[in-house]
């Protein structure tokens, strides 16, 4: 593949859309062929699945089927829209991927890794991001700033700040374990500076 794909991550609140749709912006004024996508979702067929996941229901979901459909979602984003504009030359900007689901339905909802290993082989064969940009910030302040943005709030923004807790302790983890590919940007400083620091960190893997 010609491509380039890049992720952002992060805990609800810490600017990963404003930041991804700054990046956006400079990439495309710099002439590049940009692809926007987020999970869940991504393609219809994927948003579909995303409003499985995401909306408020009466009847509970378990915390399997949550990780299953999290993973059907993907397989369907991965084959019908990252990997067609990764082999067309595409740089490929997605708001979340499988780092978010060992954070949420790993480090959140307890599901050991062992579990979660087969779905990743089966939903992307293989495809990882080159590089994965983790927005790291505060809980407490990062979850007041996505309520106040919607002034609402889905089935996992409801979650308590322990939850969270949790995700971001795991996000942090996976940045420890992978220097490489995940690099942690403080997400505290301002726009201009958090989108100067990303930047940077994309200089190298796309040669300029």
């Amino acid at each position: 593949m010609s491509g380039c794909f890049i992720t952002f991550e992060g805990v609800e609140g810490v600017g990963k859309s404003t930041q991804l749709g700054l990046l956006e912006d400079r990439l495309v004024s710099d002439g590049f062929d940009v692809v926007v996508t987020r999970e869940p979702g991504g393609t219809p067929l994927a948003e579909q699945m995303r409003a499985l996941v995401l909306h408020n229901r009466s009847e509970p979901m378990p915390d399997a089927a949550e990780l299953m459909l999290m993973f059907a979602a993907r397989a369907v984003h991965t084959e019908n829209l990252i990997r067609p504009a990764l082999e067309r030359g595409a740089i490929v900007l997605c708001d979340r991927y499988t780092d978010a689901t060992y954070a949420y339905q790993g480090g959140g909802r307890g599901i050991a890794d062992r579990l979660i290993d087969p779905l990743v082989e089966l939903a992307q064969r293989g495809l990882w991001p080159a590089l994965t940009i983790l927005l790291d910030a505060p809980v407490g302040p990062s979850l007041e700033r996505a309520k106040a943005r919607t002034g609402k709030t889905d089935r996992i923004e409801s979650e308590t700040l322990a939850f969270f807790e949790r995700v971001r302790d795991r996000y942090r983890a996976r940045a420890a374990a992978e220097p490489g590919r995940i690099q942690v940007v403080d997400a505290t400083g301002s726009r201009e500076a958090v989108a100067a620091r990303i930047q940077t960190l994309i200089r190298p893997i796309l040669g300029r």
